[in-house]
This record gives C-alpha cells, structure tokens and sequence, in this order.
C-alpha cells in the first residue's frame, strides 16, 4: 500500500504518478487511495479528484472504461481483486531520488569550490596590492640566570641581544636580585610566532654557557 506521506511529498511537485499524463501507474495507486482518508494531504486530493474526473465515478476504472495512453486503463474484471492482493506492497514511487540527491550534492560542491576561489583570489589581490595580512606576534619576559655572583652580567646580555633572527626583536631589560648577591637577566622580546620558535631561542641563550645557568618564561602574551 502507499504510504500517504510519501505520495505526498511524491504529488507535491507533480500532477500524475509518472509521466505528464494520466496513465495506468495512476489507476493502480487510485485503486488504493480513499478520498475520504485524504483530510490533510492537500496534493493527494488534488490528484485523486483529478483522476476519478476521467471516468465520472471511481467504478468507471474497475470496468475498463477510462482510457490511459492509448489503452484500457484495466484489462480485466479480475484488476480489481489482484490489486487487493497486493494491497500490502509498497509502490515505488521515487526511484530518481538517489539521482536528485546526487545532482543536488554535486552543485554544492560546485557552489563550495567557487567561493573558496573566489576568496583565495580575493586575497590575492590585498597581498598584491600589498595589504599583508594581520601577523600573530607574542611579546615574552625571559628570565636568564647566571651561574653565581661573579658573572660578569653585562657581557651575558650582550650575548644574549647578539642573536638575531627574522621576527625577533629585543626589548627593554633589567637585574632582577635573586639572592646571595645573584641577579638575574630579565629581558622583554617581540616574535613572529610563524618565524620564531621560543623553545629554541632559549636552547640558543643556554649555549652561552660561560654565562647562562638557564632561562625561564616568567610571562607571554599574544599582541
């Protein structure tokens, strides 16, 4: 049998069961559709009204007298009582839907690519026009300690601004006292985060090694 939520949605965007006319799928699914079951499914009224029109009564089908491409719309006495047969059979009604929904995701995808193209080109042109996009940055308060009170600090921090990288800018700086007459070297730094790796300046600072014990982030922060 038809499920009416299906032959609904199915006669929603159609006026016949197959084709663009009345044609035997139509009697076949009329024959098990009742006009009084139809409150609430506006399209199938529709249909059905349409249908019985052809014959003036729904008995004009059973008796063959309603003529659909060419030919009789029932072959027999005997239609009425095979199709009750098959009363619980489901009729297949939507066979294109796979082919719809493979249209329907194809042209998405197409609509996706596009506007990714049509972004990607978009910034293109900003980089062309030399409208670079924004650049993450960190600035850092490193902290770099000596091994005792004899080292000599001012060569330390000269050690440490001595290296240079692409992205990398030294700050202010400061001793900070850290007891038993031990200061620390408390420096401010800026990085490019895509072209600085904090992790490896500090290996780098620790190779100072006649100087630096070790190194601390004592505070970073996203600009």
């Amino acid at each position: 049998m038809v499920a009416a939520k299906e032959l609904e949605a199915h006669l929603s965007t159609r006026s016949y069961i197959d084709g663009n006319a009345p044609s035997s799928a139509d009697v076949a699914v009329f024959e098990t559709v009742k006009l009084s079951g139809l409150s609430g499914f506006p399209h199938t009224a529709r249909w059905y009204k349409h249908i019985a029109s052809y014959a003036g009564e729904t008995s004009g089908f059973a008796a063959g007298k309603v003529p659909f491409d060419g030919v009789a719309a029932v072959e027999s006495a005997a239609a009425p009582a095979a199709a009750e047969e098959e009363d619980d059979d489901e009729v297949d009604l939507f066979g294109e839907d796979d082919e719809e929904d493979a249209e329907a995701e194809k042209l998405k995808q197409e609509r996706v690519a596009a506007y990714n193209a049509a972004r990607k080109a978009k910034e293109d042109e900003k980089i062309a026009a030399g409208k670079t996009l924004a650049v993450a940055k960190s600035v850092v308060t490193l902290q770099v300690k000596p091994w005792d009170d004899e080292t000599d600090m001012k060569l330390l921090e000269e050690g440490v601004r001595a290296i240079e990288k692409d992205g990398l800018v030294w700050g202010a700086s400061k001793l900070v006292p850290v007891g038993y007459g031990i200061k620390m070297l408390q420096i401010t730094l800026v990085i490019e985060d895509a072209k600085v790796s904090l992790s490896d300046l500090e290996e780098e600072i620790q190779e100072l090694e006649d100087y630096v014990q070790s190194t601390d982030v004592a505070a970073m922060q996203k600009l």
